[in-house]
């Protein structure tokens, strides 16, 4: 991994069709963690979970930690504590026992099916094992499988990269350069990767907080290359959000549908 620093494109063709962009008012789901960079002998962090339309302002409602995860510098599964979820919020905290950098977020994964019934179209959603219950006599059945992932990255100390280490499921990112050694006027590069190999050609979103104190939402859209990398530039310091999708036709005997989406939120220092 290479800190501050753009690779030069390659070119390598990944066959799914993509769309990041989102419109001023659709909703978003996010994590804000009370701070990325940390120092002292006892660090933690308090980290918020919400949907809304405006970046990091509560006004719509909170998001489940169902699937939330932490993995700690060793690599280990870490603990998220004080789990509450209010009306607009969800909140955990992570006390951060090791030196290092944290991989903290949360992840879904499941089916989604929408199908017809004596004439009236039905909606269903569950897991593999849950497929049963489909009617036999339903037609016209159609079947995603929907994968998202939210995240965010802490260090305590100096920047480690073994919690950086891809699982291989999903849209996902591997850093270049380092998640939490990002300053403002300097160029950052990240490898997006779709079940461990690099997703080209996607369009990736980038949006710093803020947006409910300013007119323009100031989006910044850039694609990724053959290798799944983008660049991206920081122009101010600041909380920033980051989300990409790739969706693929039915490929499956079955005839399913692909869906995967990633977001995070990345914290912009002052160089």
């Amino acid at each position: 991994m290479k800190t501050r620093s753009v690779l030069a494109a390659l070119a390598l063709g990944l066959a799914i069709t993509a769309g990041a962009a989102s419109p001023s008012h659709a909703h978003r789901a996010w994590l804000l963690p009370s701070a990325t960079i940390l120092s002292g002998e006892d660090p933690w962090i308090t980290a918020d979970a919400a949907i809304s339309n405006d970046l990091f302002y509560f006004e719509h409602h909170a998001l489940p930690l169902d699937g939330l995860f932490v993995i700690a510098p060793d690599g280990s599964k870490g603990e998220a504590e004080n789990q509450s979820k209010g009306r607009y919020r969800s909140t955990f905290d992570v006390h951060l026992t090791q030196q290092g950098t944290y991989r903290i977020g949360v992840e879904s994964d499941f089916l989604t099916g929408r199908y017809k019934l004596n004439g009236e179209t039905k909606r269903w959603r569950g897991t593999e094992e849950r497929l049963k219950e489909i009617p036999a006599e339903a037609t016209d059945v159609r079947i995603t499988h929907a994968q998202r992932r939210l995240e965010f990255f802490a260090t305590a100390g100096n920047p480690t990269e073994t919690a950086l280490k891809p699982t291989g499921k999903g849209l996902e990112l591997a850093p270049v350069t380092h998640p939490n050694d990002l300053f403002a006027g300097e160029a950052a590069s990240f490898v997006l990767l779709l079940d461990g190999k690099p997703a080209a050609d996607l369009e990736v979103s980038v949006i710093p907080g803020g947006i409910r104190y300013r007119d323009q939402l100031n989006e910044v859209k850039v694609k990724t290359d053959g290798e799944g990398q983008f660049p991206v530039k920081w122009p101010e310091p600041g909380m920033y959000w980051i989300s990409a999708s790739a969706e693929a036709e039915p490929t499956t005997a079955d005839g399913r549908a692909r869906r995967a989406s990633y977001a995070a939120t990345l914290e912009v220092m002052a160089p």
